[in-house]
């Protein structure tokens, strides 16, 4: 369990300082007599982003100042303790009413060690699963009131607060409660289970839906059911909301006395609570009810009451609503009874989180055929079958999920259109690492999954292939759109995750580049001039600083029409150069410099083609590999990162300090290993010196 705010949690990082952990901060509290006020989620004026709240009509009130007995639970949980209040996030409001209905997940999210009478401190947390970790939120239990009474989400108990608390720490988690205004209920399971989520779109035809969202529910899958605003028919005339979520709380067959038929039925409920419900045919007062024996309607827990919830008919469901979204809490559940997978079984699961990056890896879909290699590259390996699969085939389940979405809304980013492709390698004859543009042009993908128009957070695909060597390329739909990613890939047997990529290292300079340095080389007498130059800048010790380097370089280039090198360049010569350490170089290490400075100018120029004074981000890797750098995806990204401008564009000085930095960085390690085992050791004090001078 991790802290938000902690390195490597996985979510967005806080400053320094700022990790929250619960007990340590209600036992300061409790010793202090204090109530606990969070700094990093403080009280603050909704009306800035709410246009429907007024400043004067809202104040932040403990649930002490609310009522005269606050309780977290009132009679335990259940899904009637979620009512929407004045914020748009009923998406989030159906998946906690869906979270009430199984006690092992409820109260992993919302841990029972806490209240308002023991210990009570004025602190709350819960915990969440964000990107392949529980994190846990911490909040203080200031809650946004108007008039008294509680804005947002509330209980149908006015002295019950667990449900409106855990909306304020997923409000936390996510930057504000601004940020919860619409969204995918799938979006919301996932983060209260760590499930797969996956969404059938209504509008097209979806074989065995009913089936399929039978045995999910009877599996405990979450689910829920919505409706957009560009739905028809008009679903309003039935009682029902545009734009709205519902949860599915239960799904069942009903034997019809009249007939020997039963009818599918689906039960929902809007996170309003109240009596807009629907009013069509199996609603609360549809006299359909009336043939049906008291025992079976009991047994299905019928309640007709103006409560929000309500039975409806699959046909009308599918008619009305606009799309389905399942979260299945074991990615074994998804699609079982299309595939005839059998029960209990342990899924192997590998996880992988890559980016895409600007200028670097961000490649674009297969319609970009310059720079689709470019994308990150992952190699998975099967090698046994499913058991009692006697086609020796394999089950293999891929989610590729992005991350921090919600955040980006928040800050008015535009969600990225994401997706990924499929490559069986067992079929090709010629499998470059990583594969390259030539690959493409020859290799058509096995199959390929994109986001839907709705733009869910995530997106999965199942698949039965034979044991082999696959690849996964996520993509953008564009080139050059920016975005973290979660990769998931499940497997009924053991699974070989890993980037498919180089290994990094050094490799032989490739022979036009040498040729090419050799050839821009001065002649025999310029050279001896050079070397004058030298010995009469670097006085009676014969070597040189970074500032008289630098006026040599400007000396020895002035006849090229190059770009003079910046003072942080010259620095890093001399450090790249300097293995006494004495800040200097003599003229032999400045020769061997002066070799390595014409290889990166060749290198430069043949990628700068039209002579712009830049070479792209996505030319970085194979200009690097041209004078001898093998180099991995993430190292490129990191490259892009520091060294890039924001069109991805990389200038030359910046290249020459990017080719400096992994030249001393390699020769620093190389130096440490002796043995060619590839795992070196350091001191601290070794560490900081080693890299600071470099």
């Amino acid at each position: 369990m991790l802290n938000v705010g902690e390195r490597g949690s996985g979510v967005r990082q806080r400053p320094a300082g700022f990790d929250q952990n619960f007990d340590e901060l209600r036992s300061k509290c409790l010793k202090q007599k204090i109530l606990f006020k969070d700094p990093e989620f403080d009280t603050y004026d909704l009306s800035l982003s709410h246009r429907n709240l007024r400043k004067n009509q809202l104040e932040w009130r403990r649930p002490k100042e609310i009522t005269d007995d606050p309780k977290f639970f009132v009679q335990g949980s259940s899904r009637f303790d979620v009512q929407q209040g004045k914020l748009g996030d009923c998406w989030l409001l159906a998946a906690i009413a869906n979270l009430t209905l199984d006690d092992k997940l409820f109260y992993k999210v919302v841990p029972f060690d806490q209240g308002f009478h023991i210990n009570y401190a004025g602190i709350f947390h819960f915990q969440f699963w964000q990107f392949g970790r529980w994190v846990d939120v911490v909040i203080d239990d200031r809650l946004p009131t108007s008039k008294g009474n509680l804005l947002f989400l509330q209980s149908s108990a006015k002295n019950e607060f667990w449900s409106a608390l855990l909306e304020k720490a997923y409000a936390k988690l996510n930057g504000s409660y601004k940020a919860l205004e619409g969204g995918f209920t799938m979006e919301a399971m996932g983060d209260f289970t760590g499930g797969v989520s996956e969404m059938y779109d209504l509008n097209k035809e979806q074989p065995n839906l009913f089936t399929i969202m039978l045995n999910s529910f009877q599996r405990q899958s979450l689910m829920c059911g919505v409706i957009f605003d560009s739905q028809l028919p008009d679903p309003e005339k039935k009682g029902l909301i545009k734009g709205h979520a519902y949860s599915i709380t239960r799904i069942t067959y009903i034997p019809l006395p009249t007939s020997n038929s039963i009818i599918p039925l689906i039960r929902l409920r809007n996170p309003w609570g109240d009596e807009s419900e629907w009013n069509g045919r199996w609603s609360d007062k549809s006299e359909e009810w009336l043939n049906i024996p008291q025992q079976l309607k009991q047994s299905i827990g019928l309640k007709k009451e103006d409560d929000g919830e309500f039975w409806m008919p699959f046909e009308d469901f599918v008619k009305y609503f606009s799309a389905v979204e399942i979260c299945h809490l074991n990615p074994g559940y998804l699609d079982r009874e299309q595939y005839g997978a059998s029960g209990g079984i342990k899924w192997d699961l590998s996880i992988f989180q890559g980016e895409w990056v600007r200028g670097a890896t961000a490649g674009g879909c297969d319609k970009f055929k310059e720079t689709f290699s470019s994308n990150p590259q992952y190699y998975i390996t099967i090698v046994d079958p499913d058991e009692n699969d006697n086609n020796n085939m394999c089950t293999v389940i891929i989610a590729l999920m992005l991350k921090d979405t919600r955040f980006q809304k928040n800050q008015q980013d535009i969600s990225l259109s994401f997706g990924f492709y499929v490559y069986n390698l067992n079929t090709s004859k010629s499998v470059p690492k990583p594969l390259d543009t030539h690959f493409f042009e020859n290799n058509d993908p096995l199959d390929k999954v994109h986001c839907s128009e709705f733009k869910p957070r995530e997106v999965c695909k199942r698949l039965i292939v034979p044991p082999g060597k696959y690849c996964i390329i996520p993509y953008t739909s564009n080139q050059n759109e920016q975005g973290v990613f979660l990769l998931r890939v499940f497997s009924e047997k053991k699974n070989n995750l890993a980037e498919f990529d180089n290994e990094v290292g050094m490799v032989e300079i490739d022979d036009k580049i040498k040729k090419l340095a050799l050839y821009s080389k001065k002649s025999d007498d310029s050279n001896e001039k050079l070397k004058k130059y030298f010995l009469k800048v670097a006085g009676s010790d014969k070597e040189v600083d970074w500032m008289d380097l630098k006026n040599i370089l400007d000396f020895s280039m002035k006849d090229t029409g190059n770009s003079k090198f910046s003072n942080d360049v010259c620095r890093c010569f001399i450090a790249m150069m300097d293995w006494d350490r004495s800040g200097k170089l003599g003229f032999k290490e400045f020769e061997r410099l002066l070799m390595d400075i014409r290889q990166w100018q060749v290198v430069f120029k043949t990628y700068d083609k039209k002579n712009k004074g830049y070479i792209k981000g996505f030319e970085l890797r194979p200009a690097l590999s041209s004078v001898g750098y093998h180099i991995k995806t993430r190292t490129i990204n990191t490259m892009c990162h520091r060294y890039a401008n924001k069109k991805g564009y990389i200038m030359f000085d910046d290249f020459i300090m990017c080719a400096i930095r992994l030249k001393t960085t390699i020769d620093i390690f190389k130096e440490h290993d002796p043995g060619n085992k590839n795992v070196v050791s350091f001191t601290l004090e070794e560490w900081v010196e080693k890299t600071f001078y470099s």
